[in-house]
């Protein structure tokens, strides 16, 4: 979408930061040996006025739209802002002003697809107390891949960066809840594609959890069931009517972990490509076309 931050920057009278941000919302620091984990406490800075308020929820309406159409990289942000832009503070509007900040050091994001047997395939995590009032943060990235064990990586045809609304008792109900909301965005994308004539196998989604994958194939029976959320158990109905395929693998090959937190400037930088491509890189391959075409002329 060219030009469409540059005109957000003008729009919102902000200028281009001195040294270049990569970090779209502020993270915490990882406490070393903690043996307790603790939800963030509030905010005591003033509150803003309308007008600040109503600034914050233009910032959020704006990029909201160029990141679920383009640049996913932003959504944990804009998602973590739009909790607060009811009651915004001084410290929401530093936070909206880093996120222009790391959209105009980065202004042009690009996805890219590569040819696929279109199949609906997806990754899914989640982050345990990372957002205020002791909620928890699903993430989801989808893409169209090959009917394989582990499908290979395409570029994401839907991000999923959602806060979880109830209050979860334990990391493995955190992972069942965003396994819960992943599959349940999923079904409309699989209808759609068979109405385009693209049959779909039982979609592929991939947890790093294995407590909530024991609890999904009925492998692992919970004493207390009723800590975990009945809804939840929808997933062993969908499971048995073969319309989805959960599976484990580890962590960090699981790109739906991205979206669940905020991460700190050294893992965006890395990270970034995973999900769009340098525009250096495009600019080289139009280059290369370019002259092919020239030298078959």
């Amino acid at each position: 979408m060219p030009t469409y931050i540059e005109e957000a920057l003008i729009r919102f009278k902000h200028n281009h930061p001195r040294k270049p941000q990569h970090q779209p919302h502020p993270h915490t620091p990882i406490r070393y040996g903690a043996k307790q984990q603790f939800a963030e406490p509030q905010d005591g800075f003033p509150q803003l006025d309308k007008a600040g308020q109503k600034y914050i929820q233009e910032v959020c309406g704006t990029l909201l739209y160029y990141a679920r159409a383009v640049d996913c990289t932003m959504l944990a942000a804009l998602g973590s802002i739009a909790t607060q832009q009811a009651n915004p503070t001084e410290l929401t509007l530093q936070k909206a002003k880093q996120l222009l900040d790391y959209a105009a050091t980065h202004p042009d994001a690009i996805v890219t697809y590569r040819a696929s047997d279109m199949v609906l395939a997806g990754h899914s995590d989640a982050s345990y107390l990372s957002e205020s009032k002791a909620r928890s943060r699903a993430g989801g990235h989808f893409f169209l891949a090959a009917d394989t064990t582990y499908p290979d990586n395409n570029g994401a045809v839907l991000t999923v960066a959602k806060i979880i609304k109830a209050v979860m008792s334990s990391a493995a109900e955190a992972e069942l809840g965003a396994l819960y909301i992943n599959c349940r965005e999923a079904i409309p994308a699989r209808h759609q594609l068979e109405e385009m004539g693209h049959p779909q196998p039982p979609t592929p989604i991939q947890t790093d959890n294995t407590t909530a994958l024991g609890v999904i194939n009925n492998t692992i029976q919970p004493k207390r069931t009723k800590a975990m959320n009945m809804r939840f158990h929808w997933l062993r109905c969908r499971e048995r009517q073969k319309q989805f395929r959960t599976y484990w693998r580890a962590g960090p090959t699981n790109k739906g972990d991205y979206v669940t937190k905020h991460h700190a400037p050294i893992h965006h930088t890395s990270v970034r490509p995973d999900f769009l491509t340098p525009k250096n890189k495009i600019d080289l391959l139009r280059k290369r076309s370019q002259q092919t075409r020239k030298q078959m002329a």
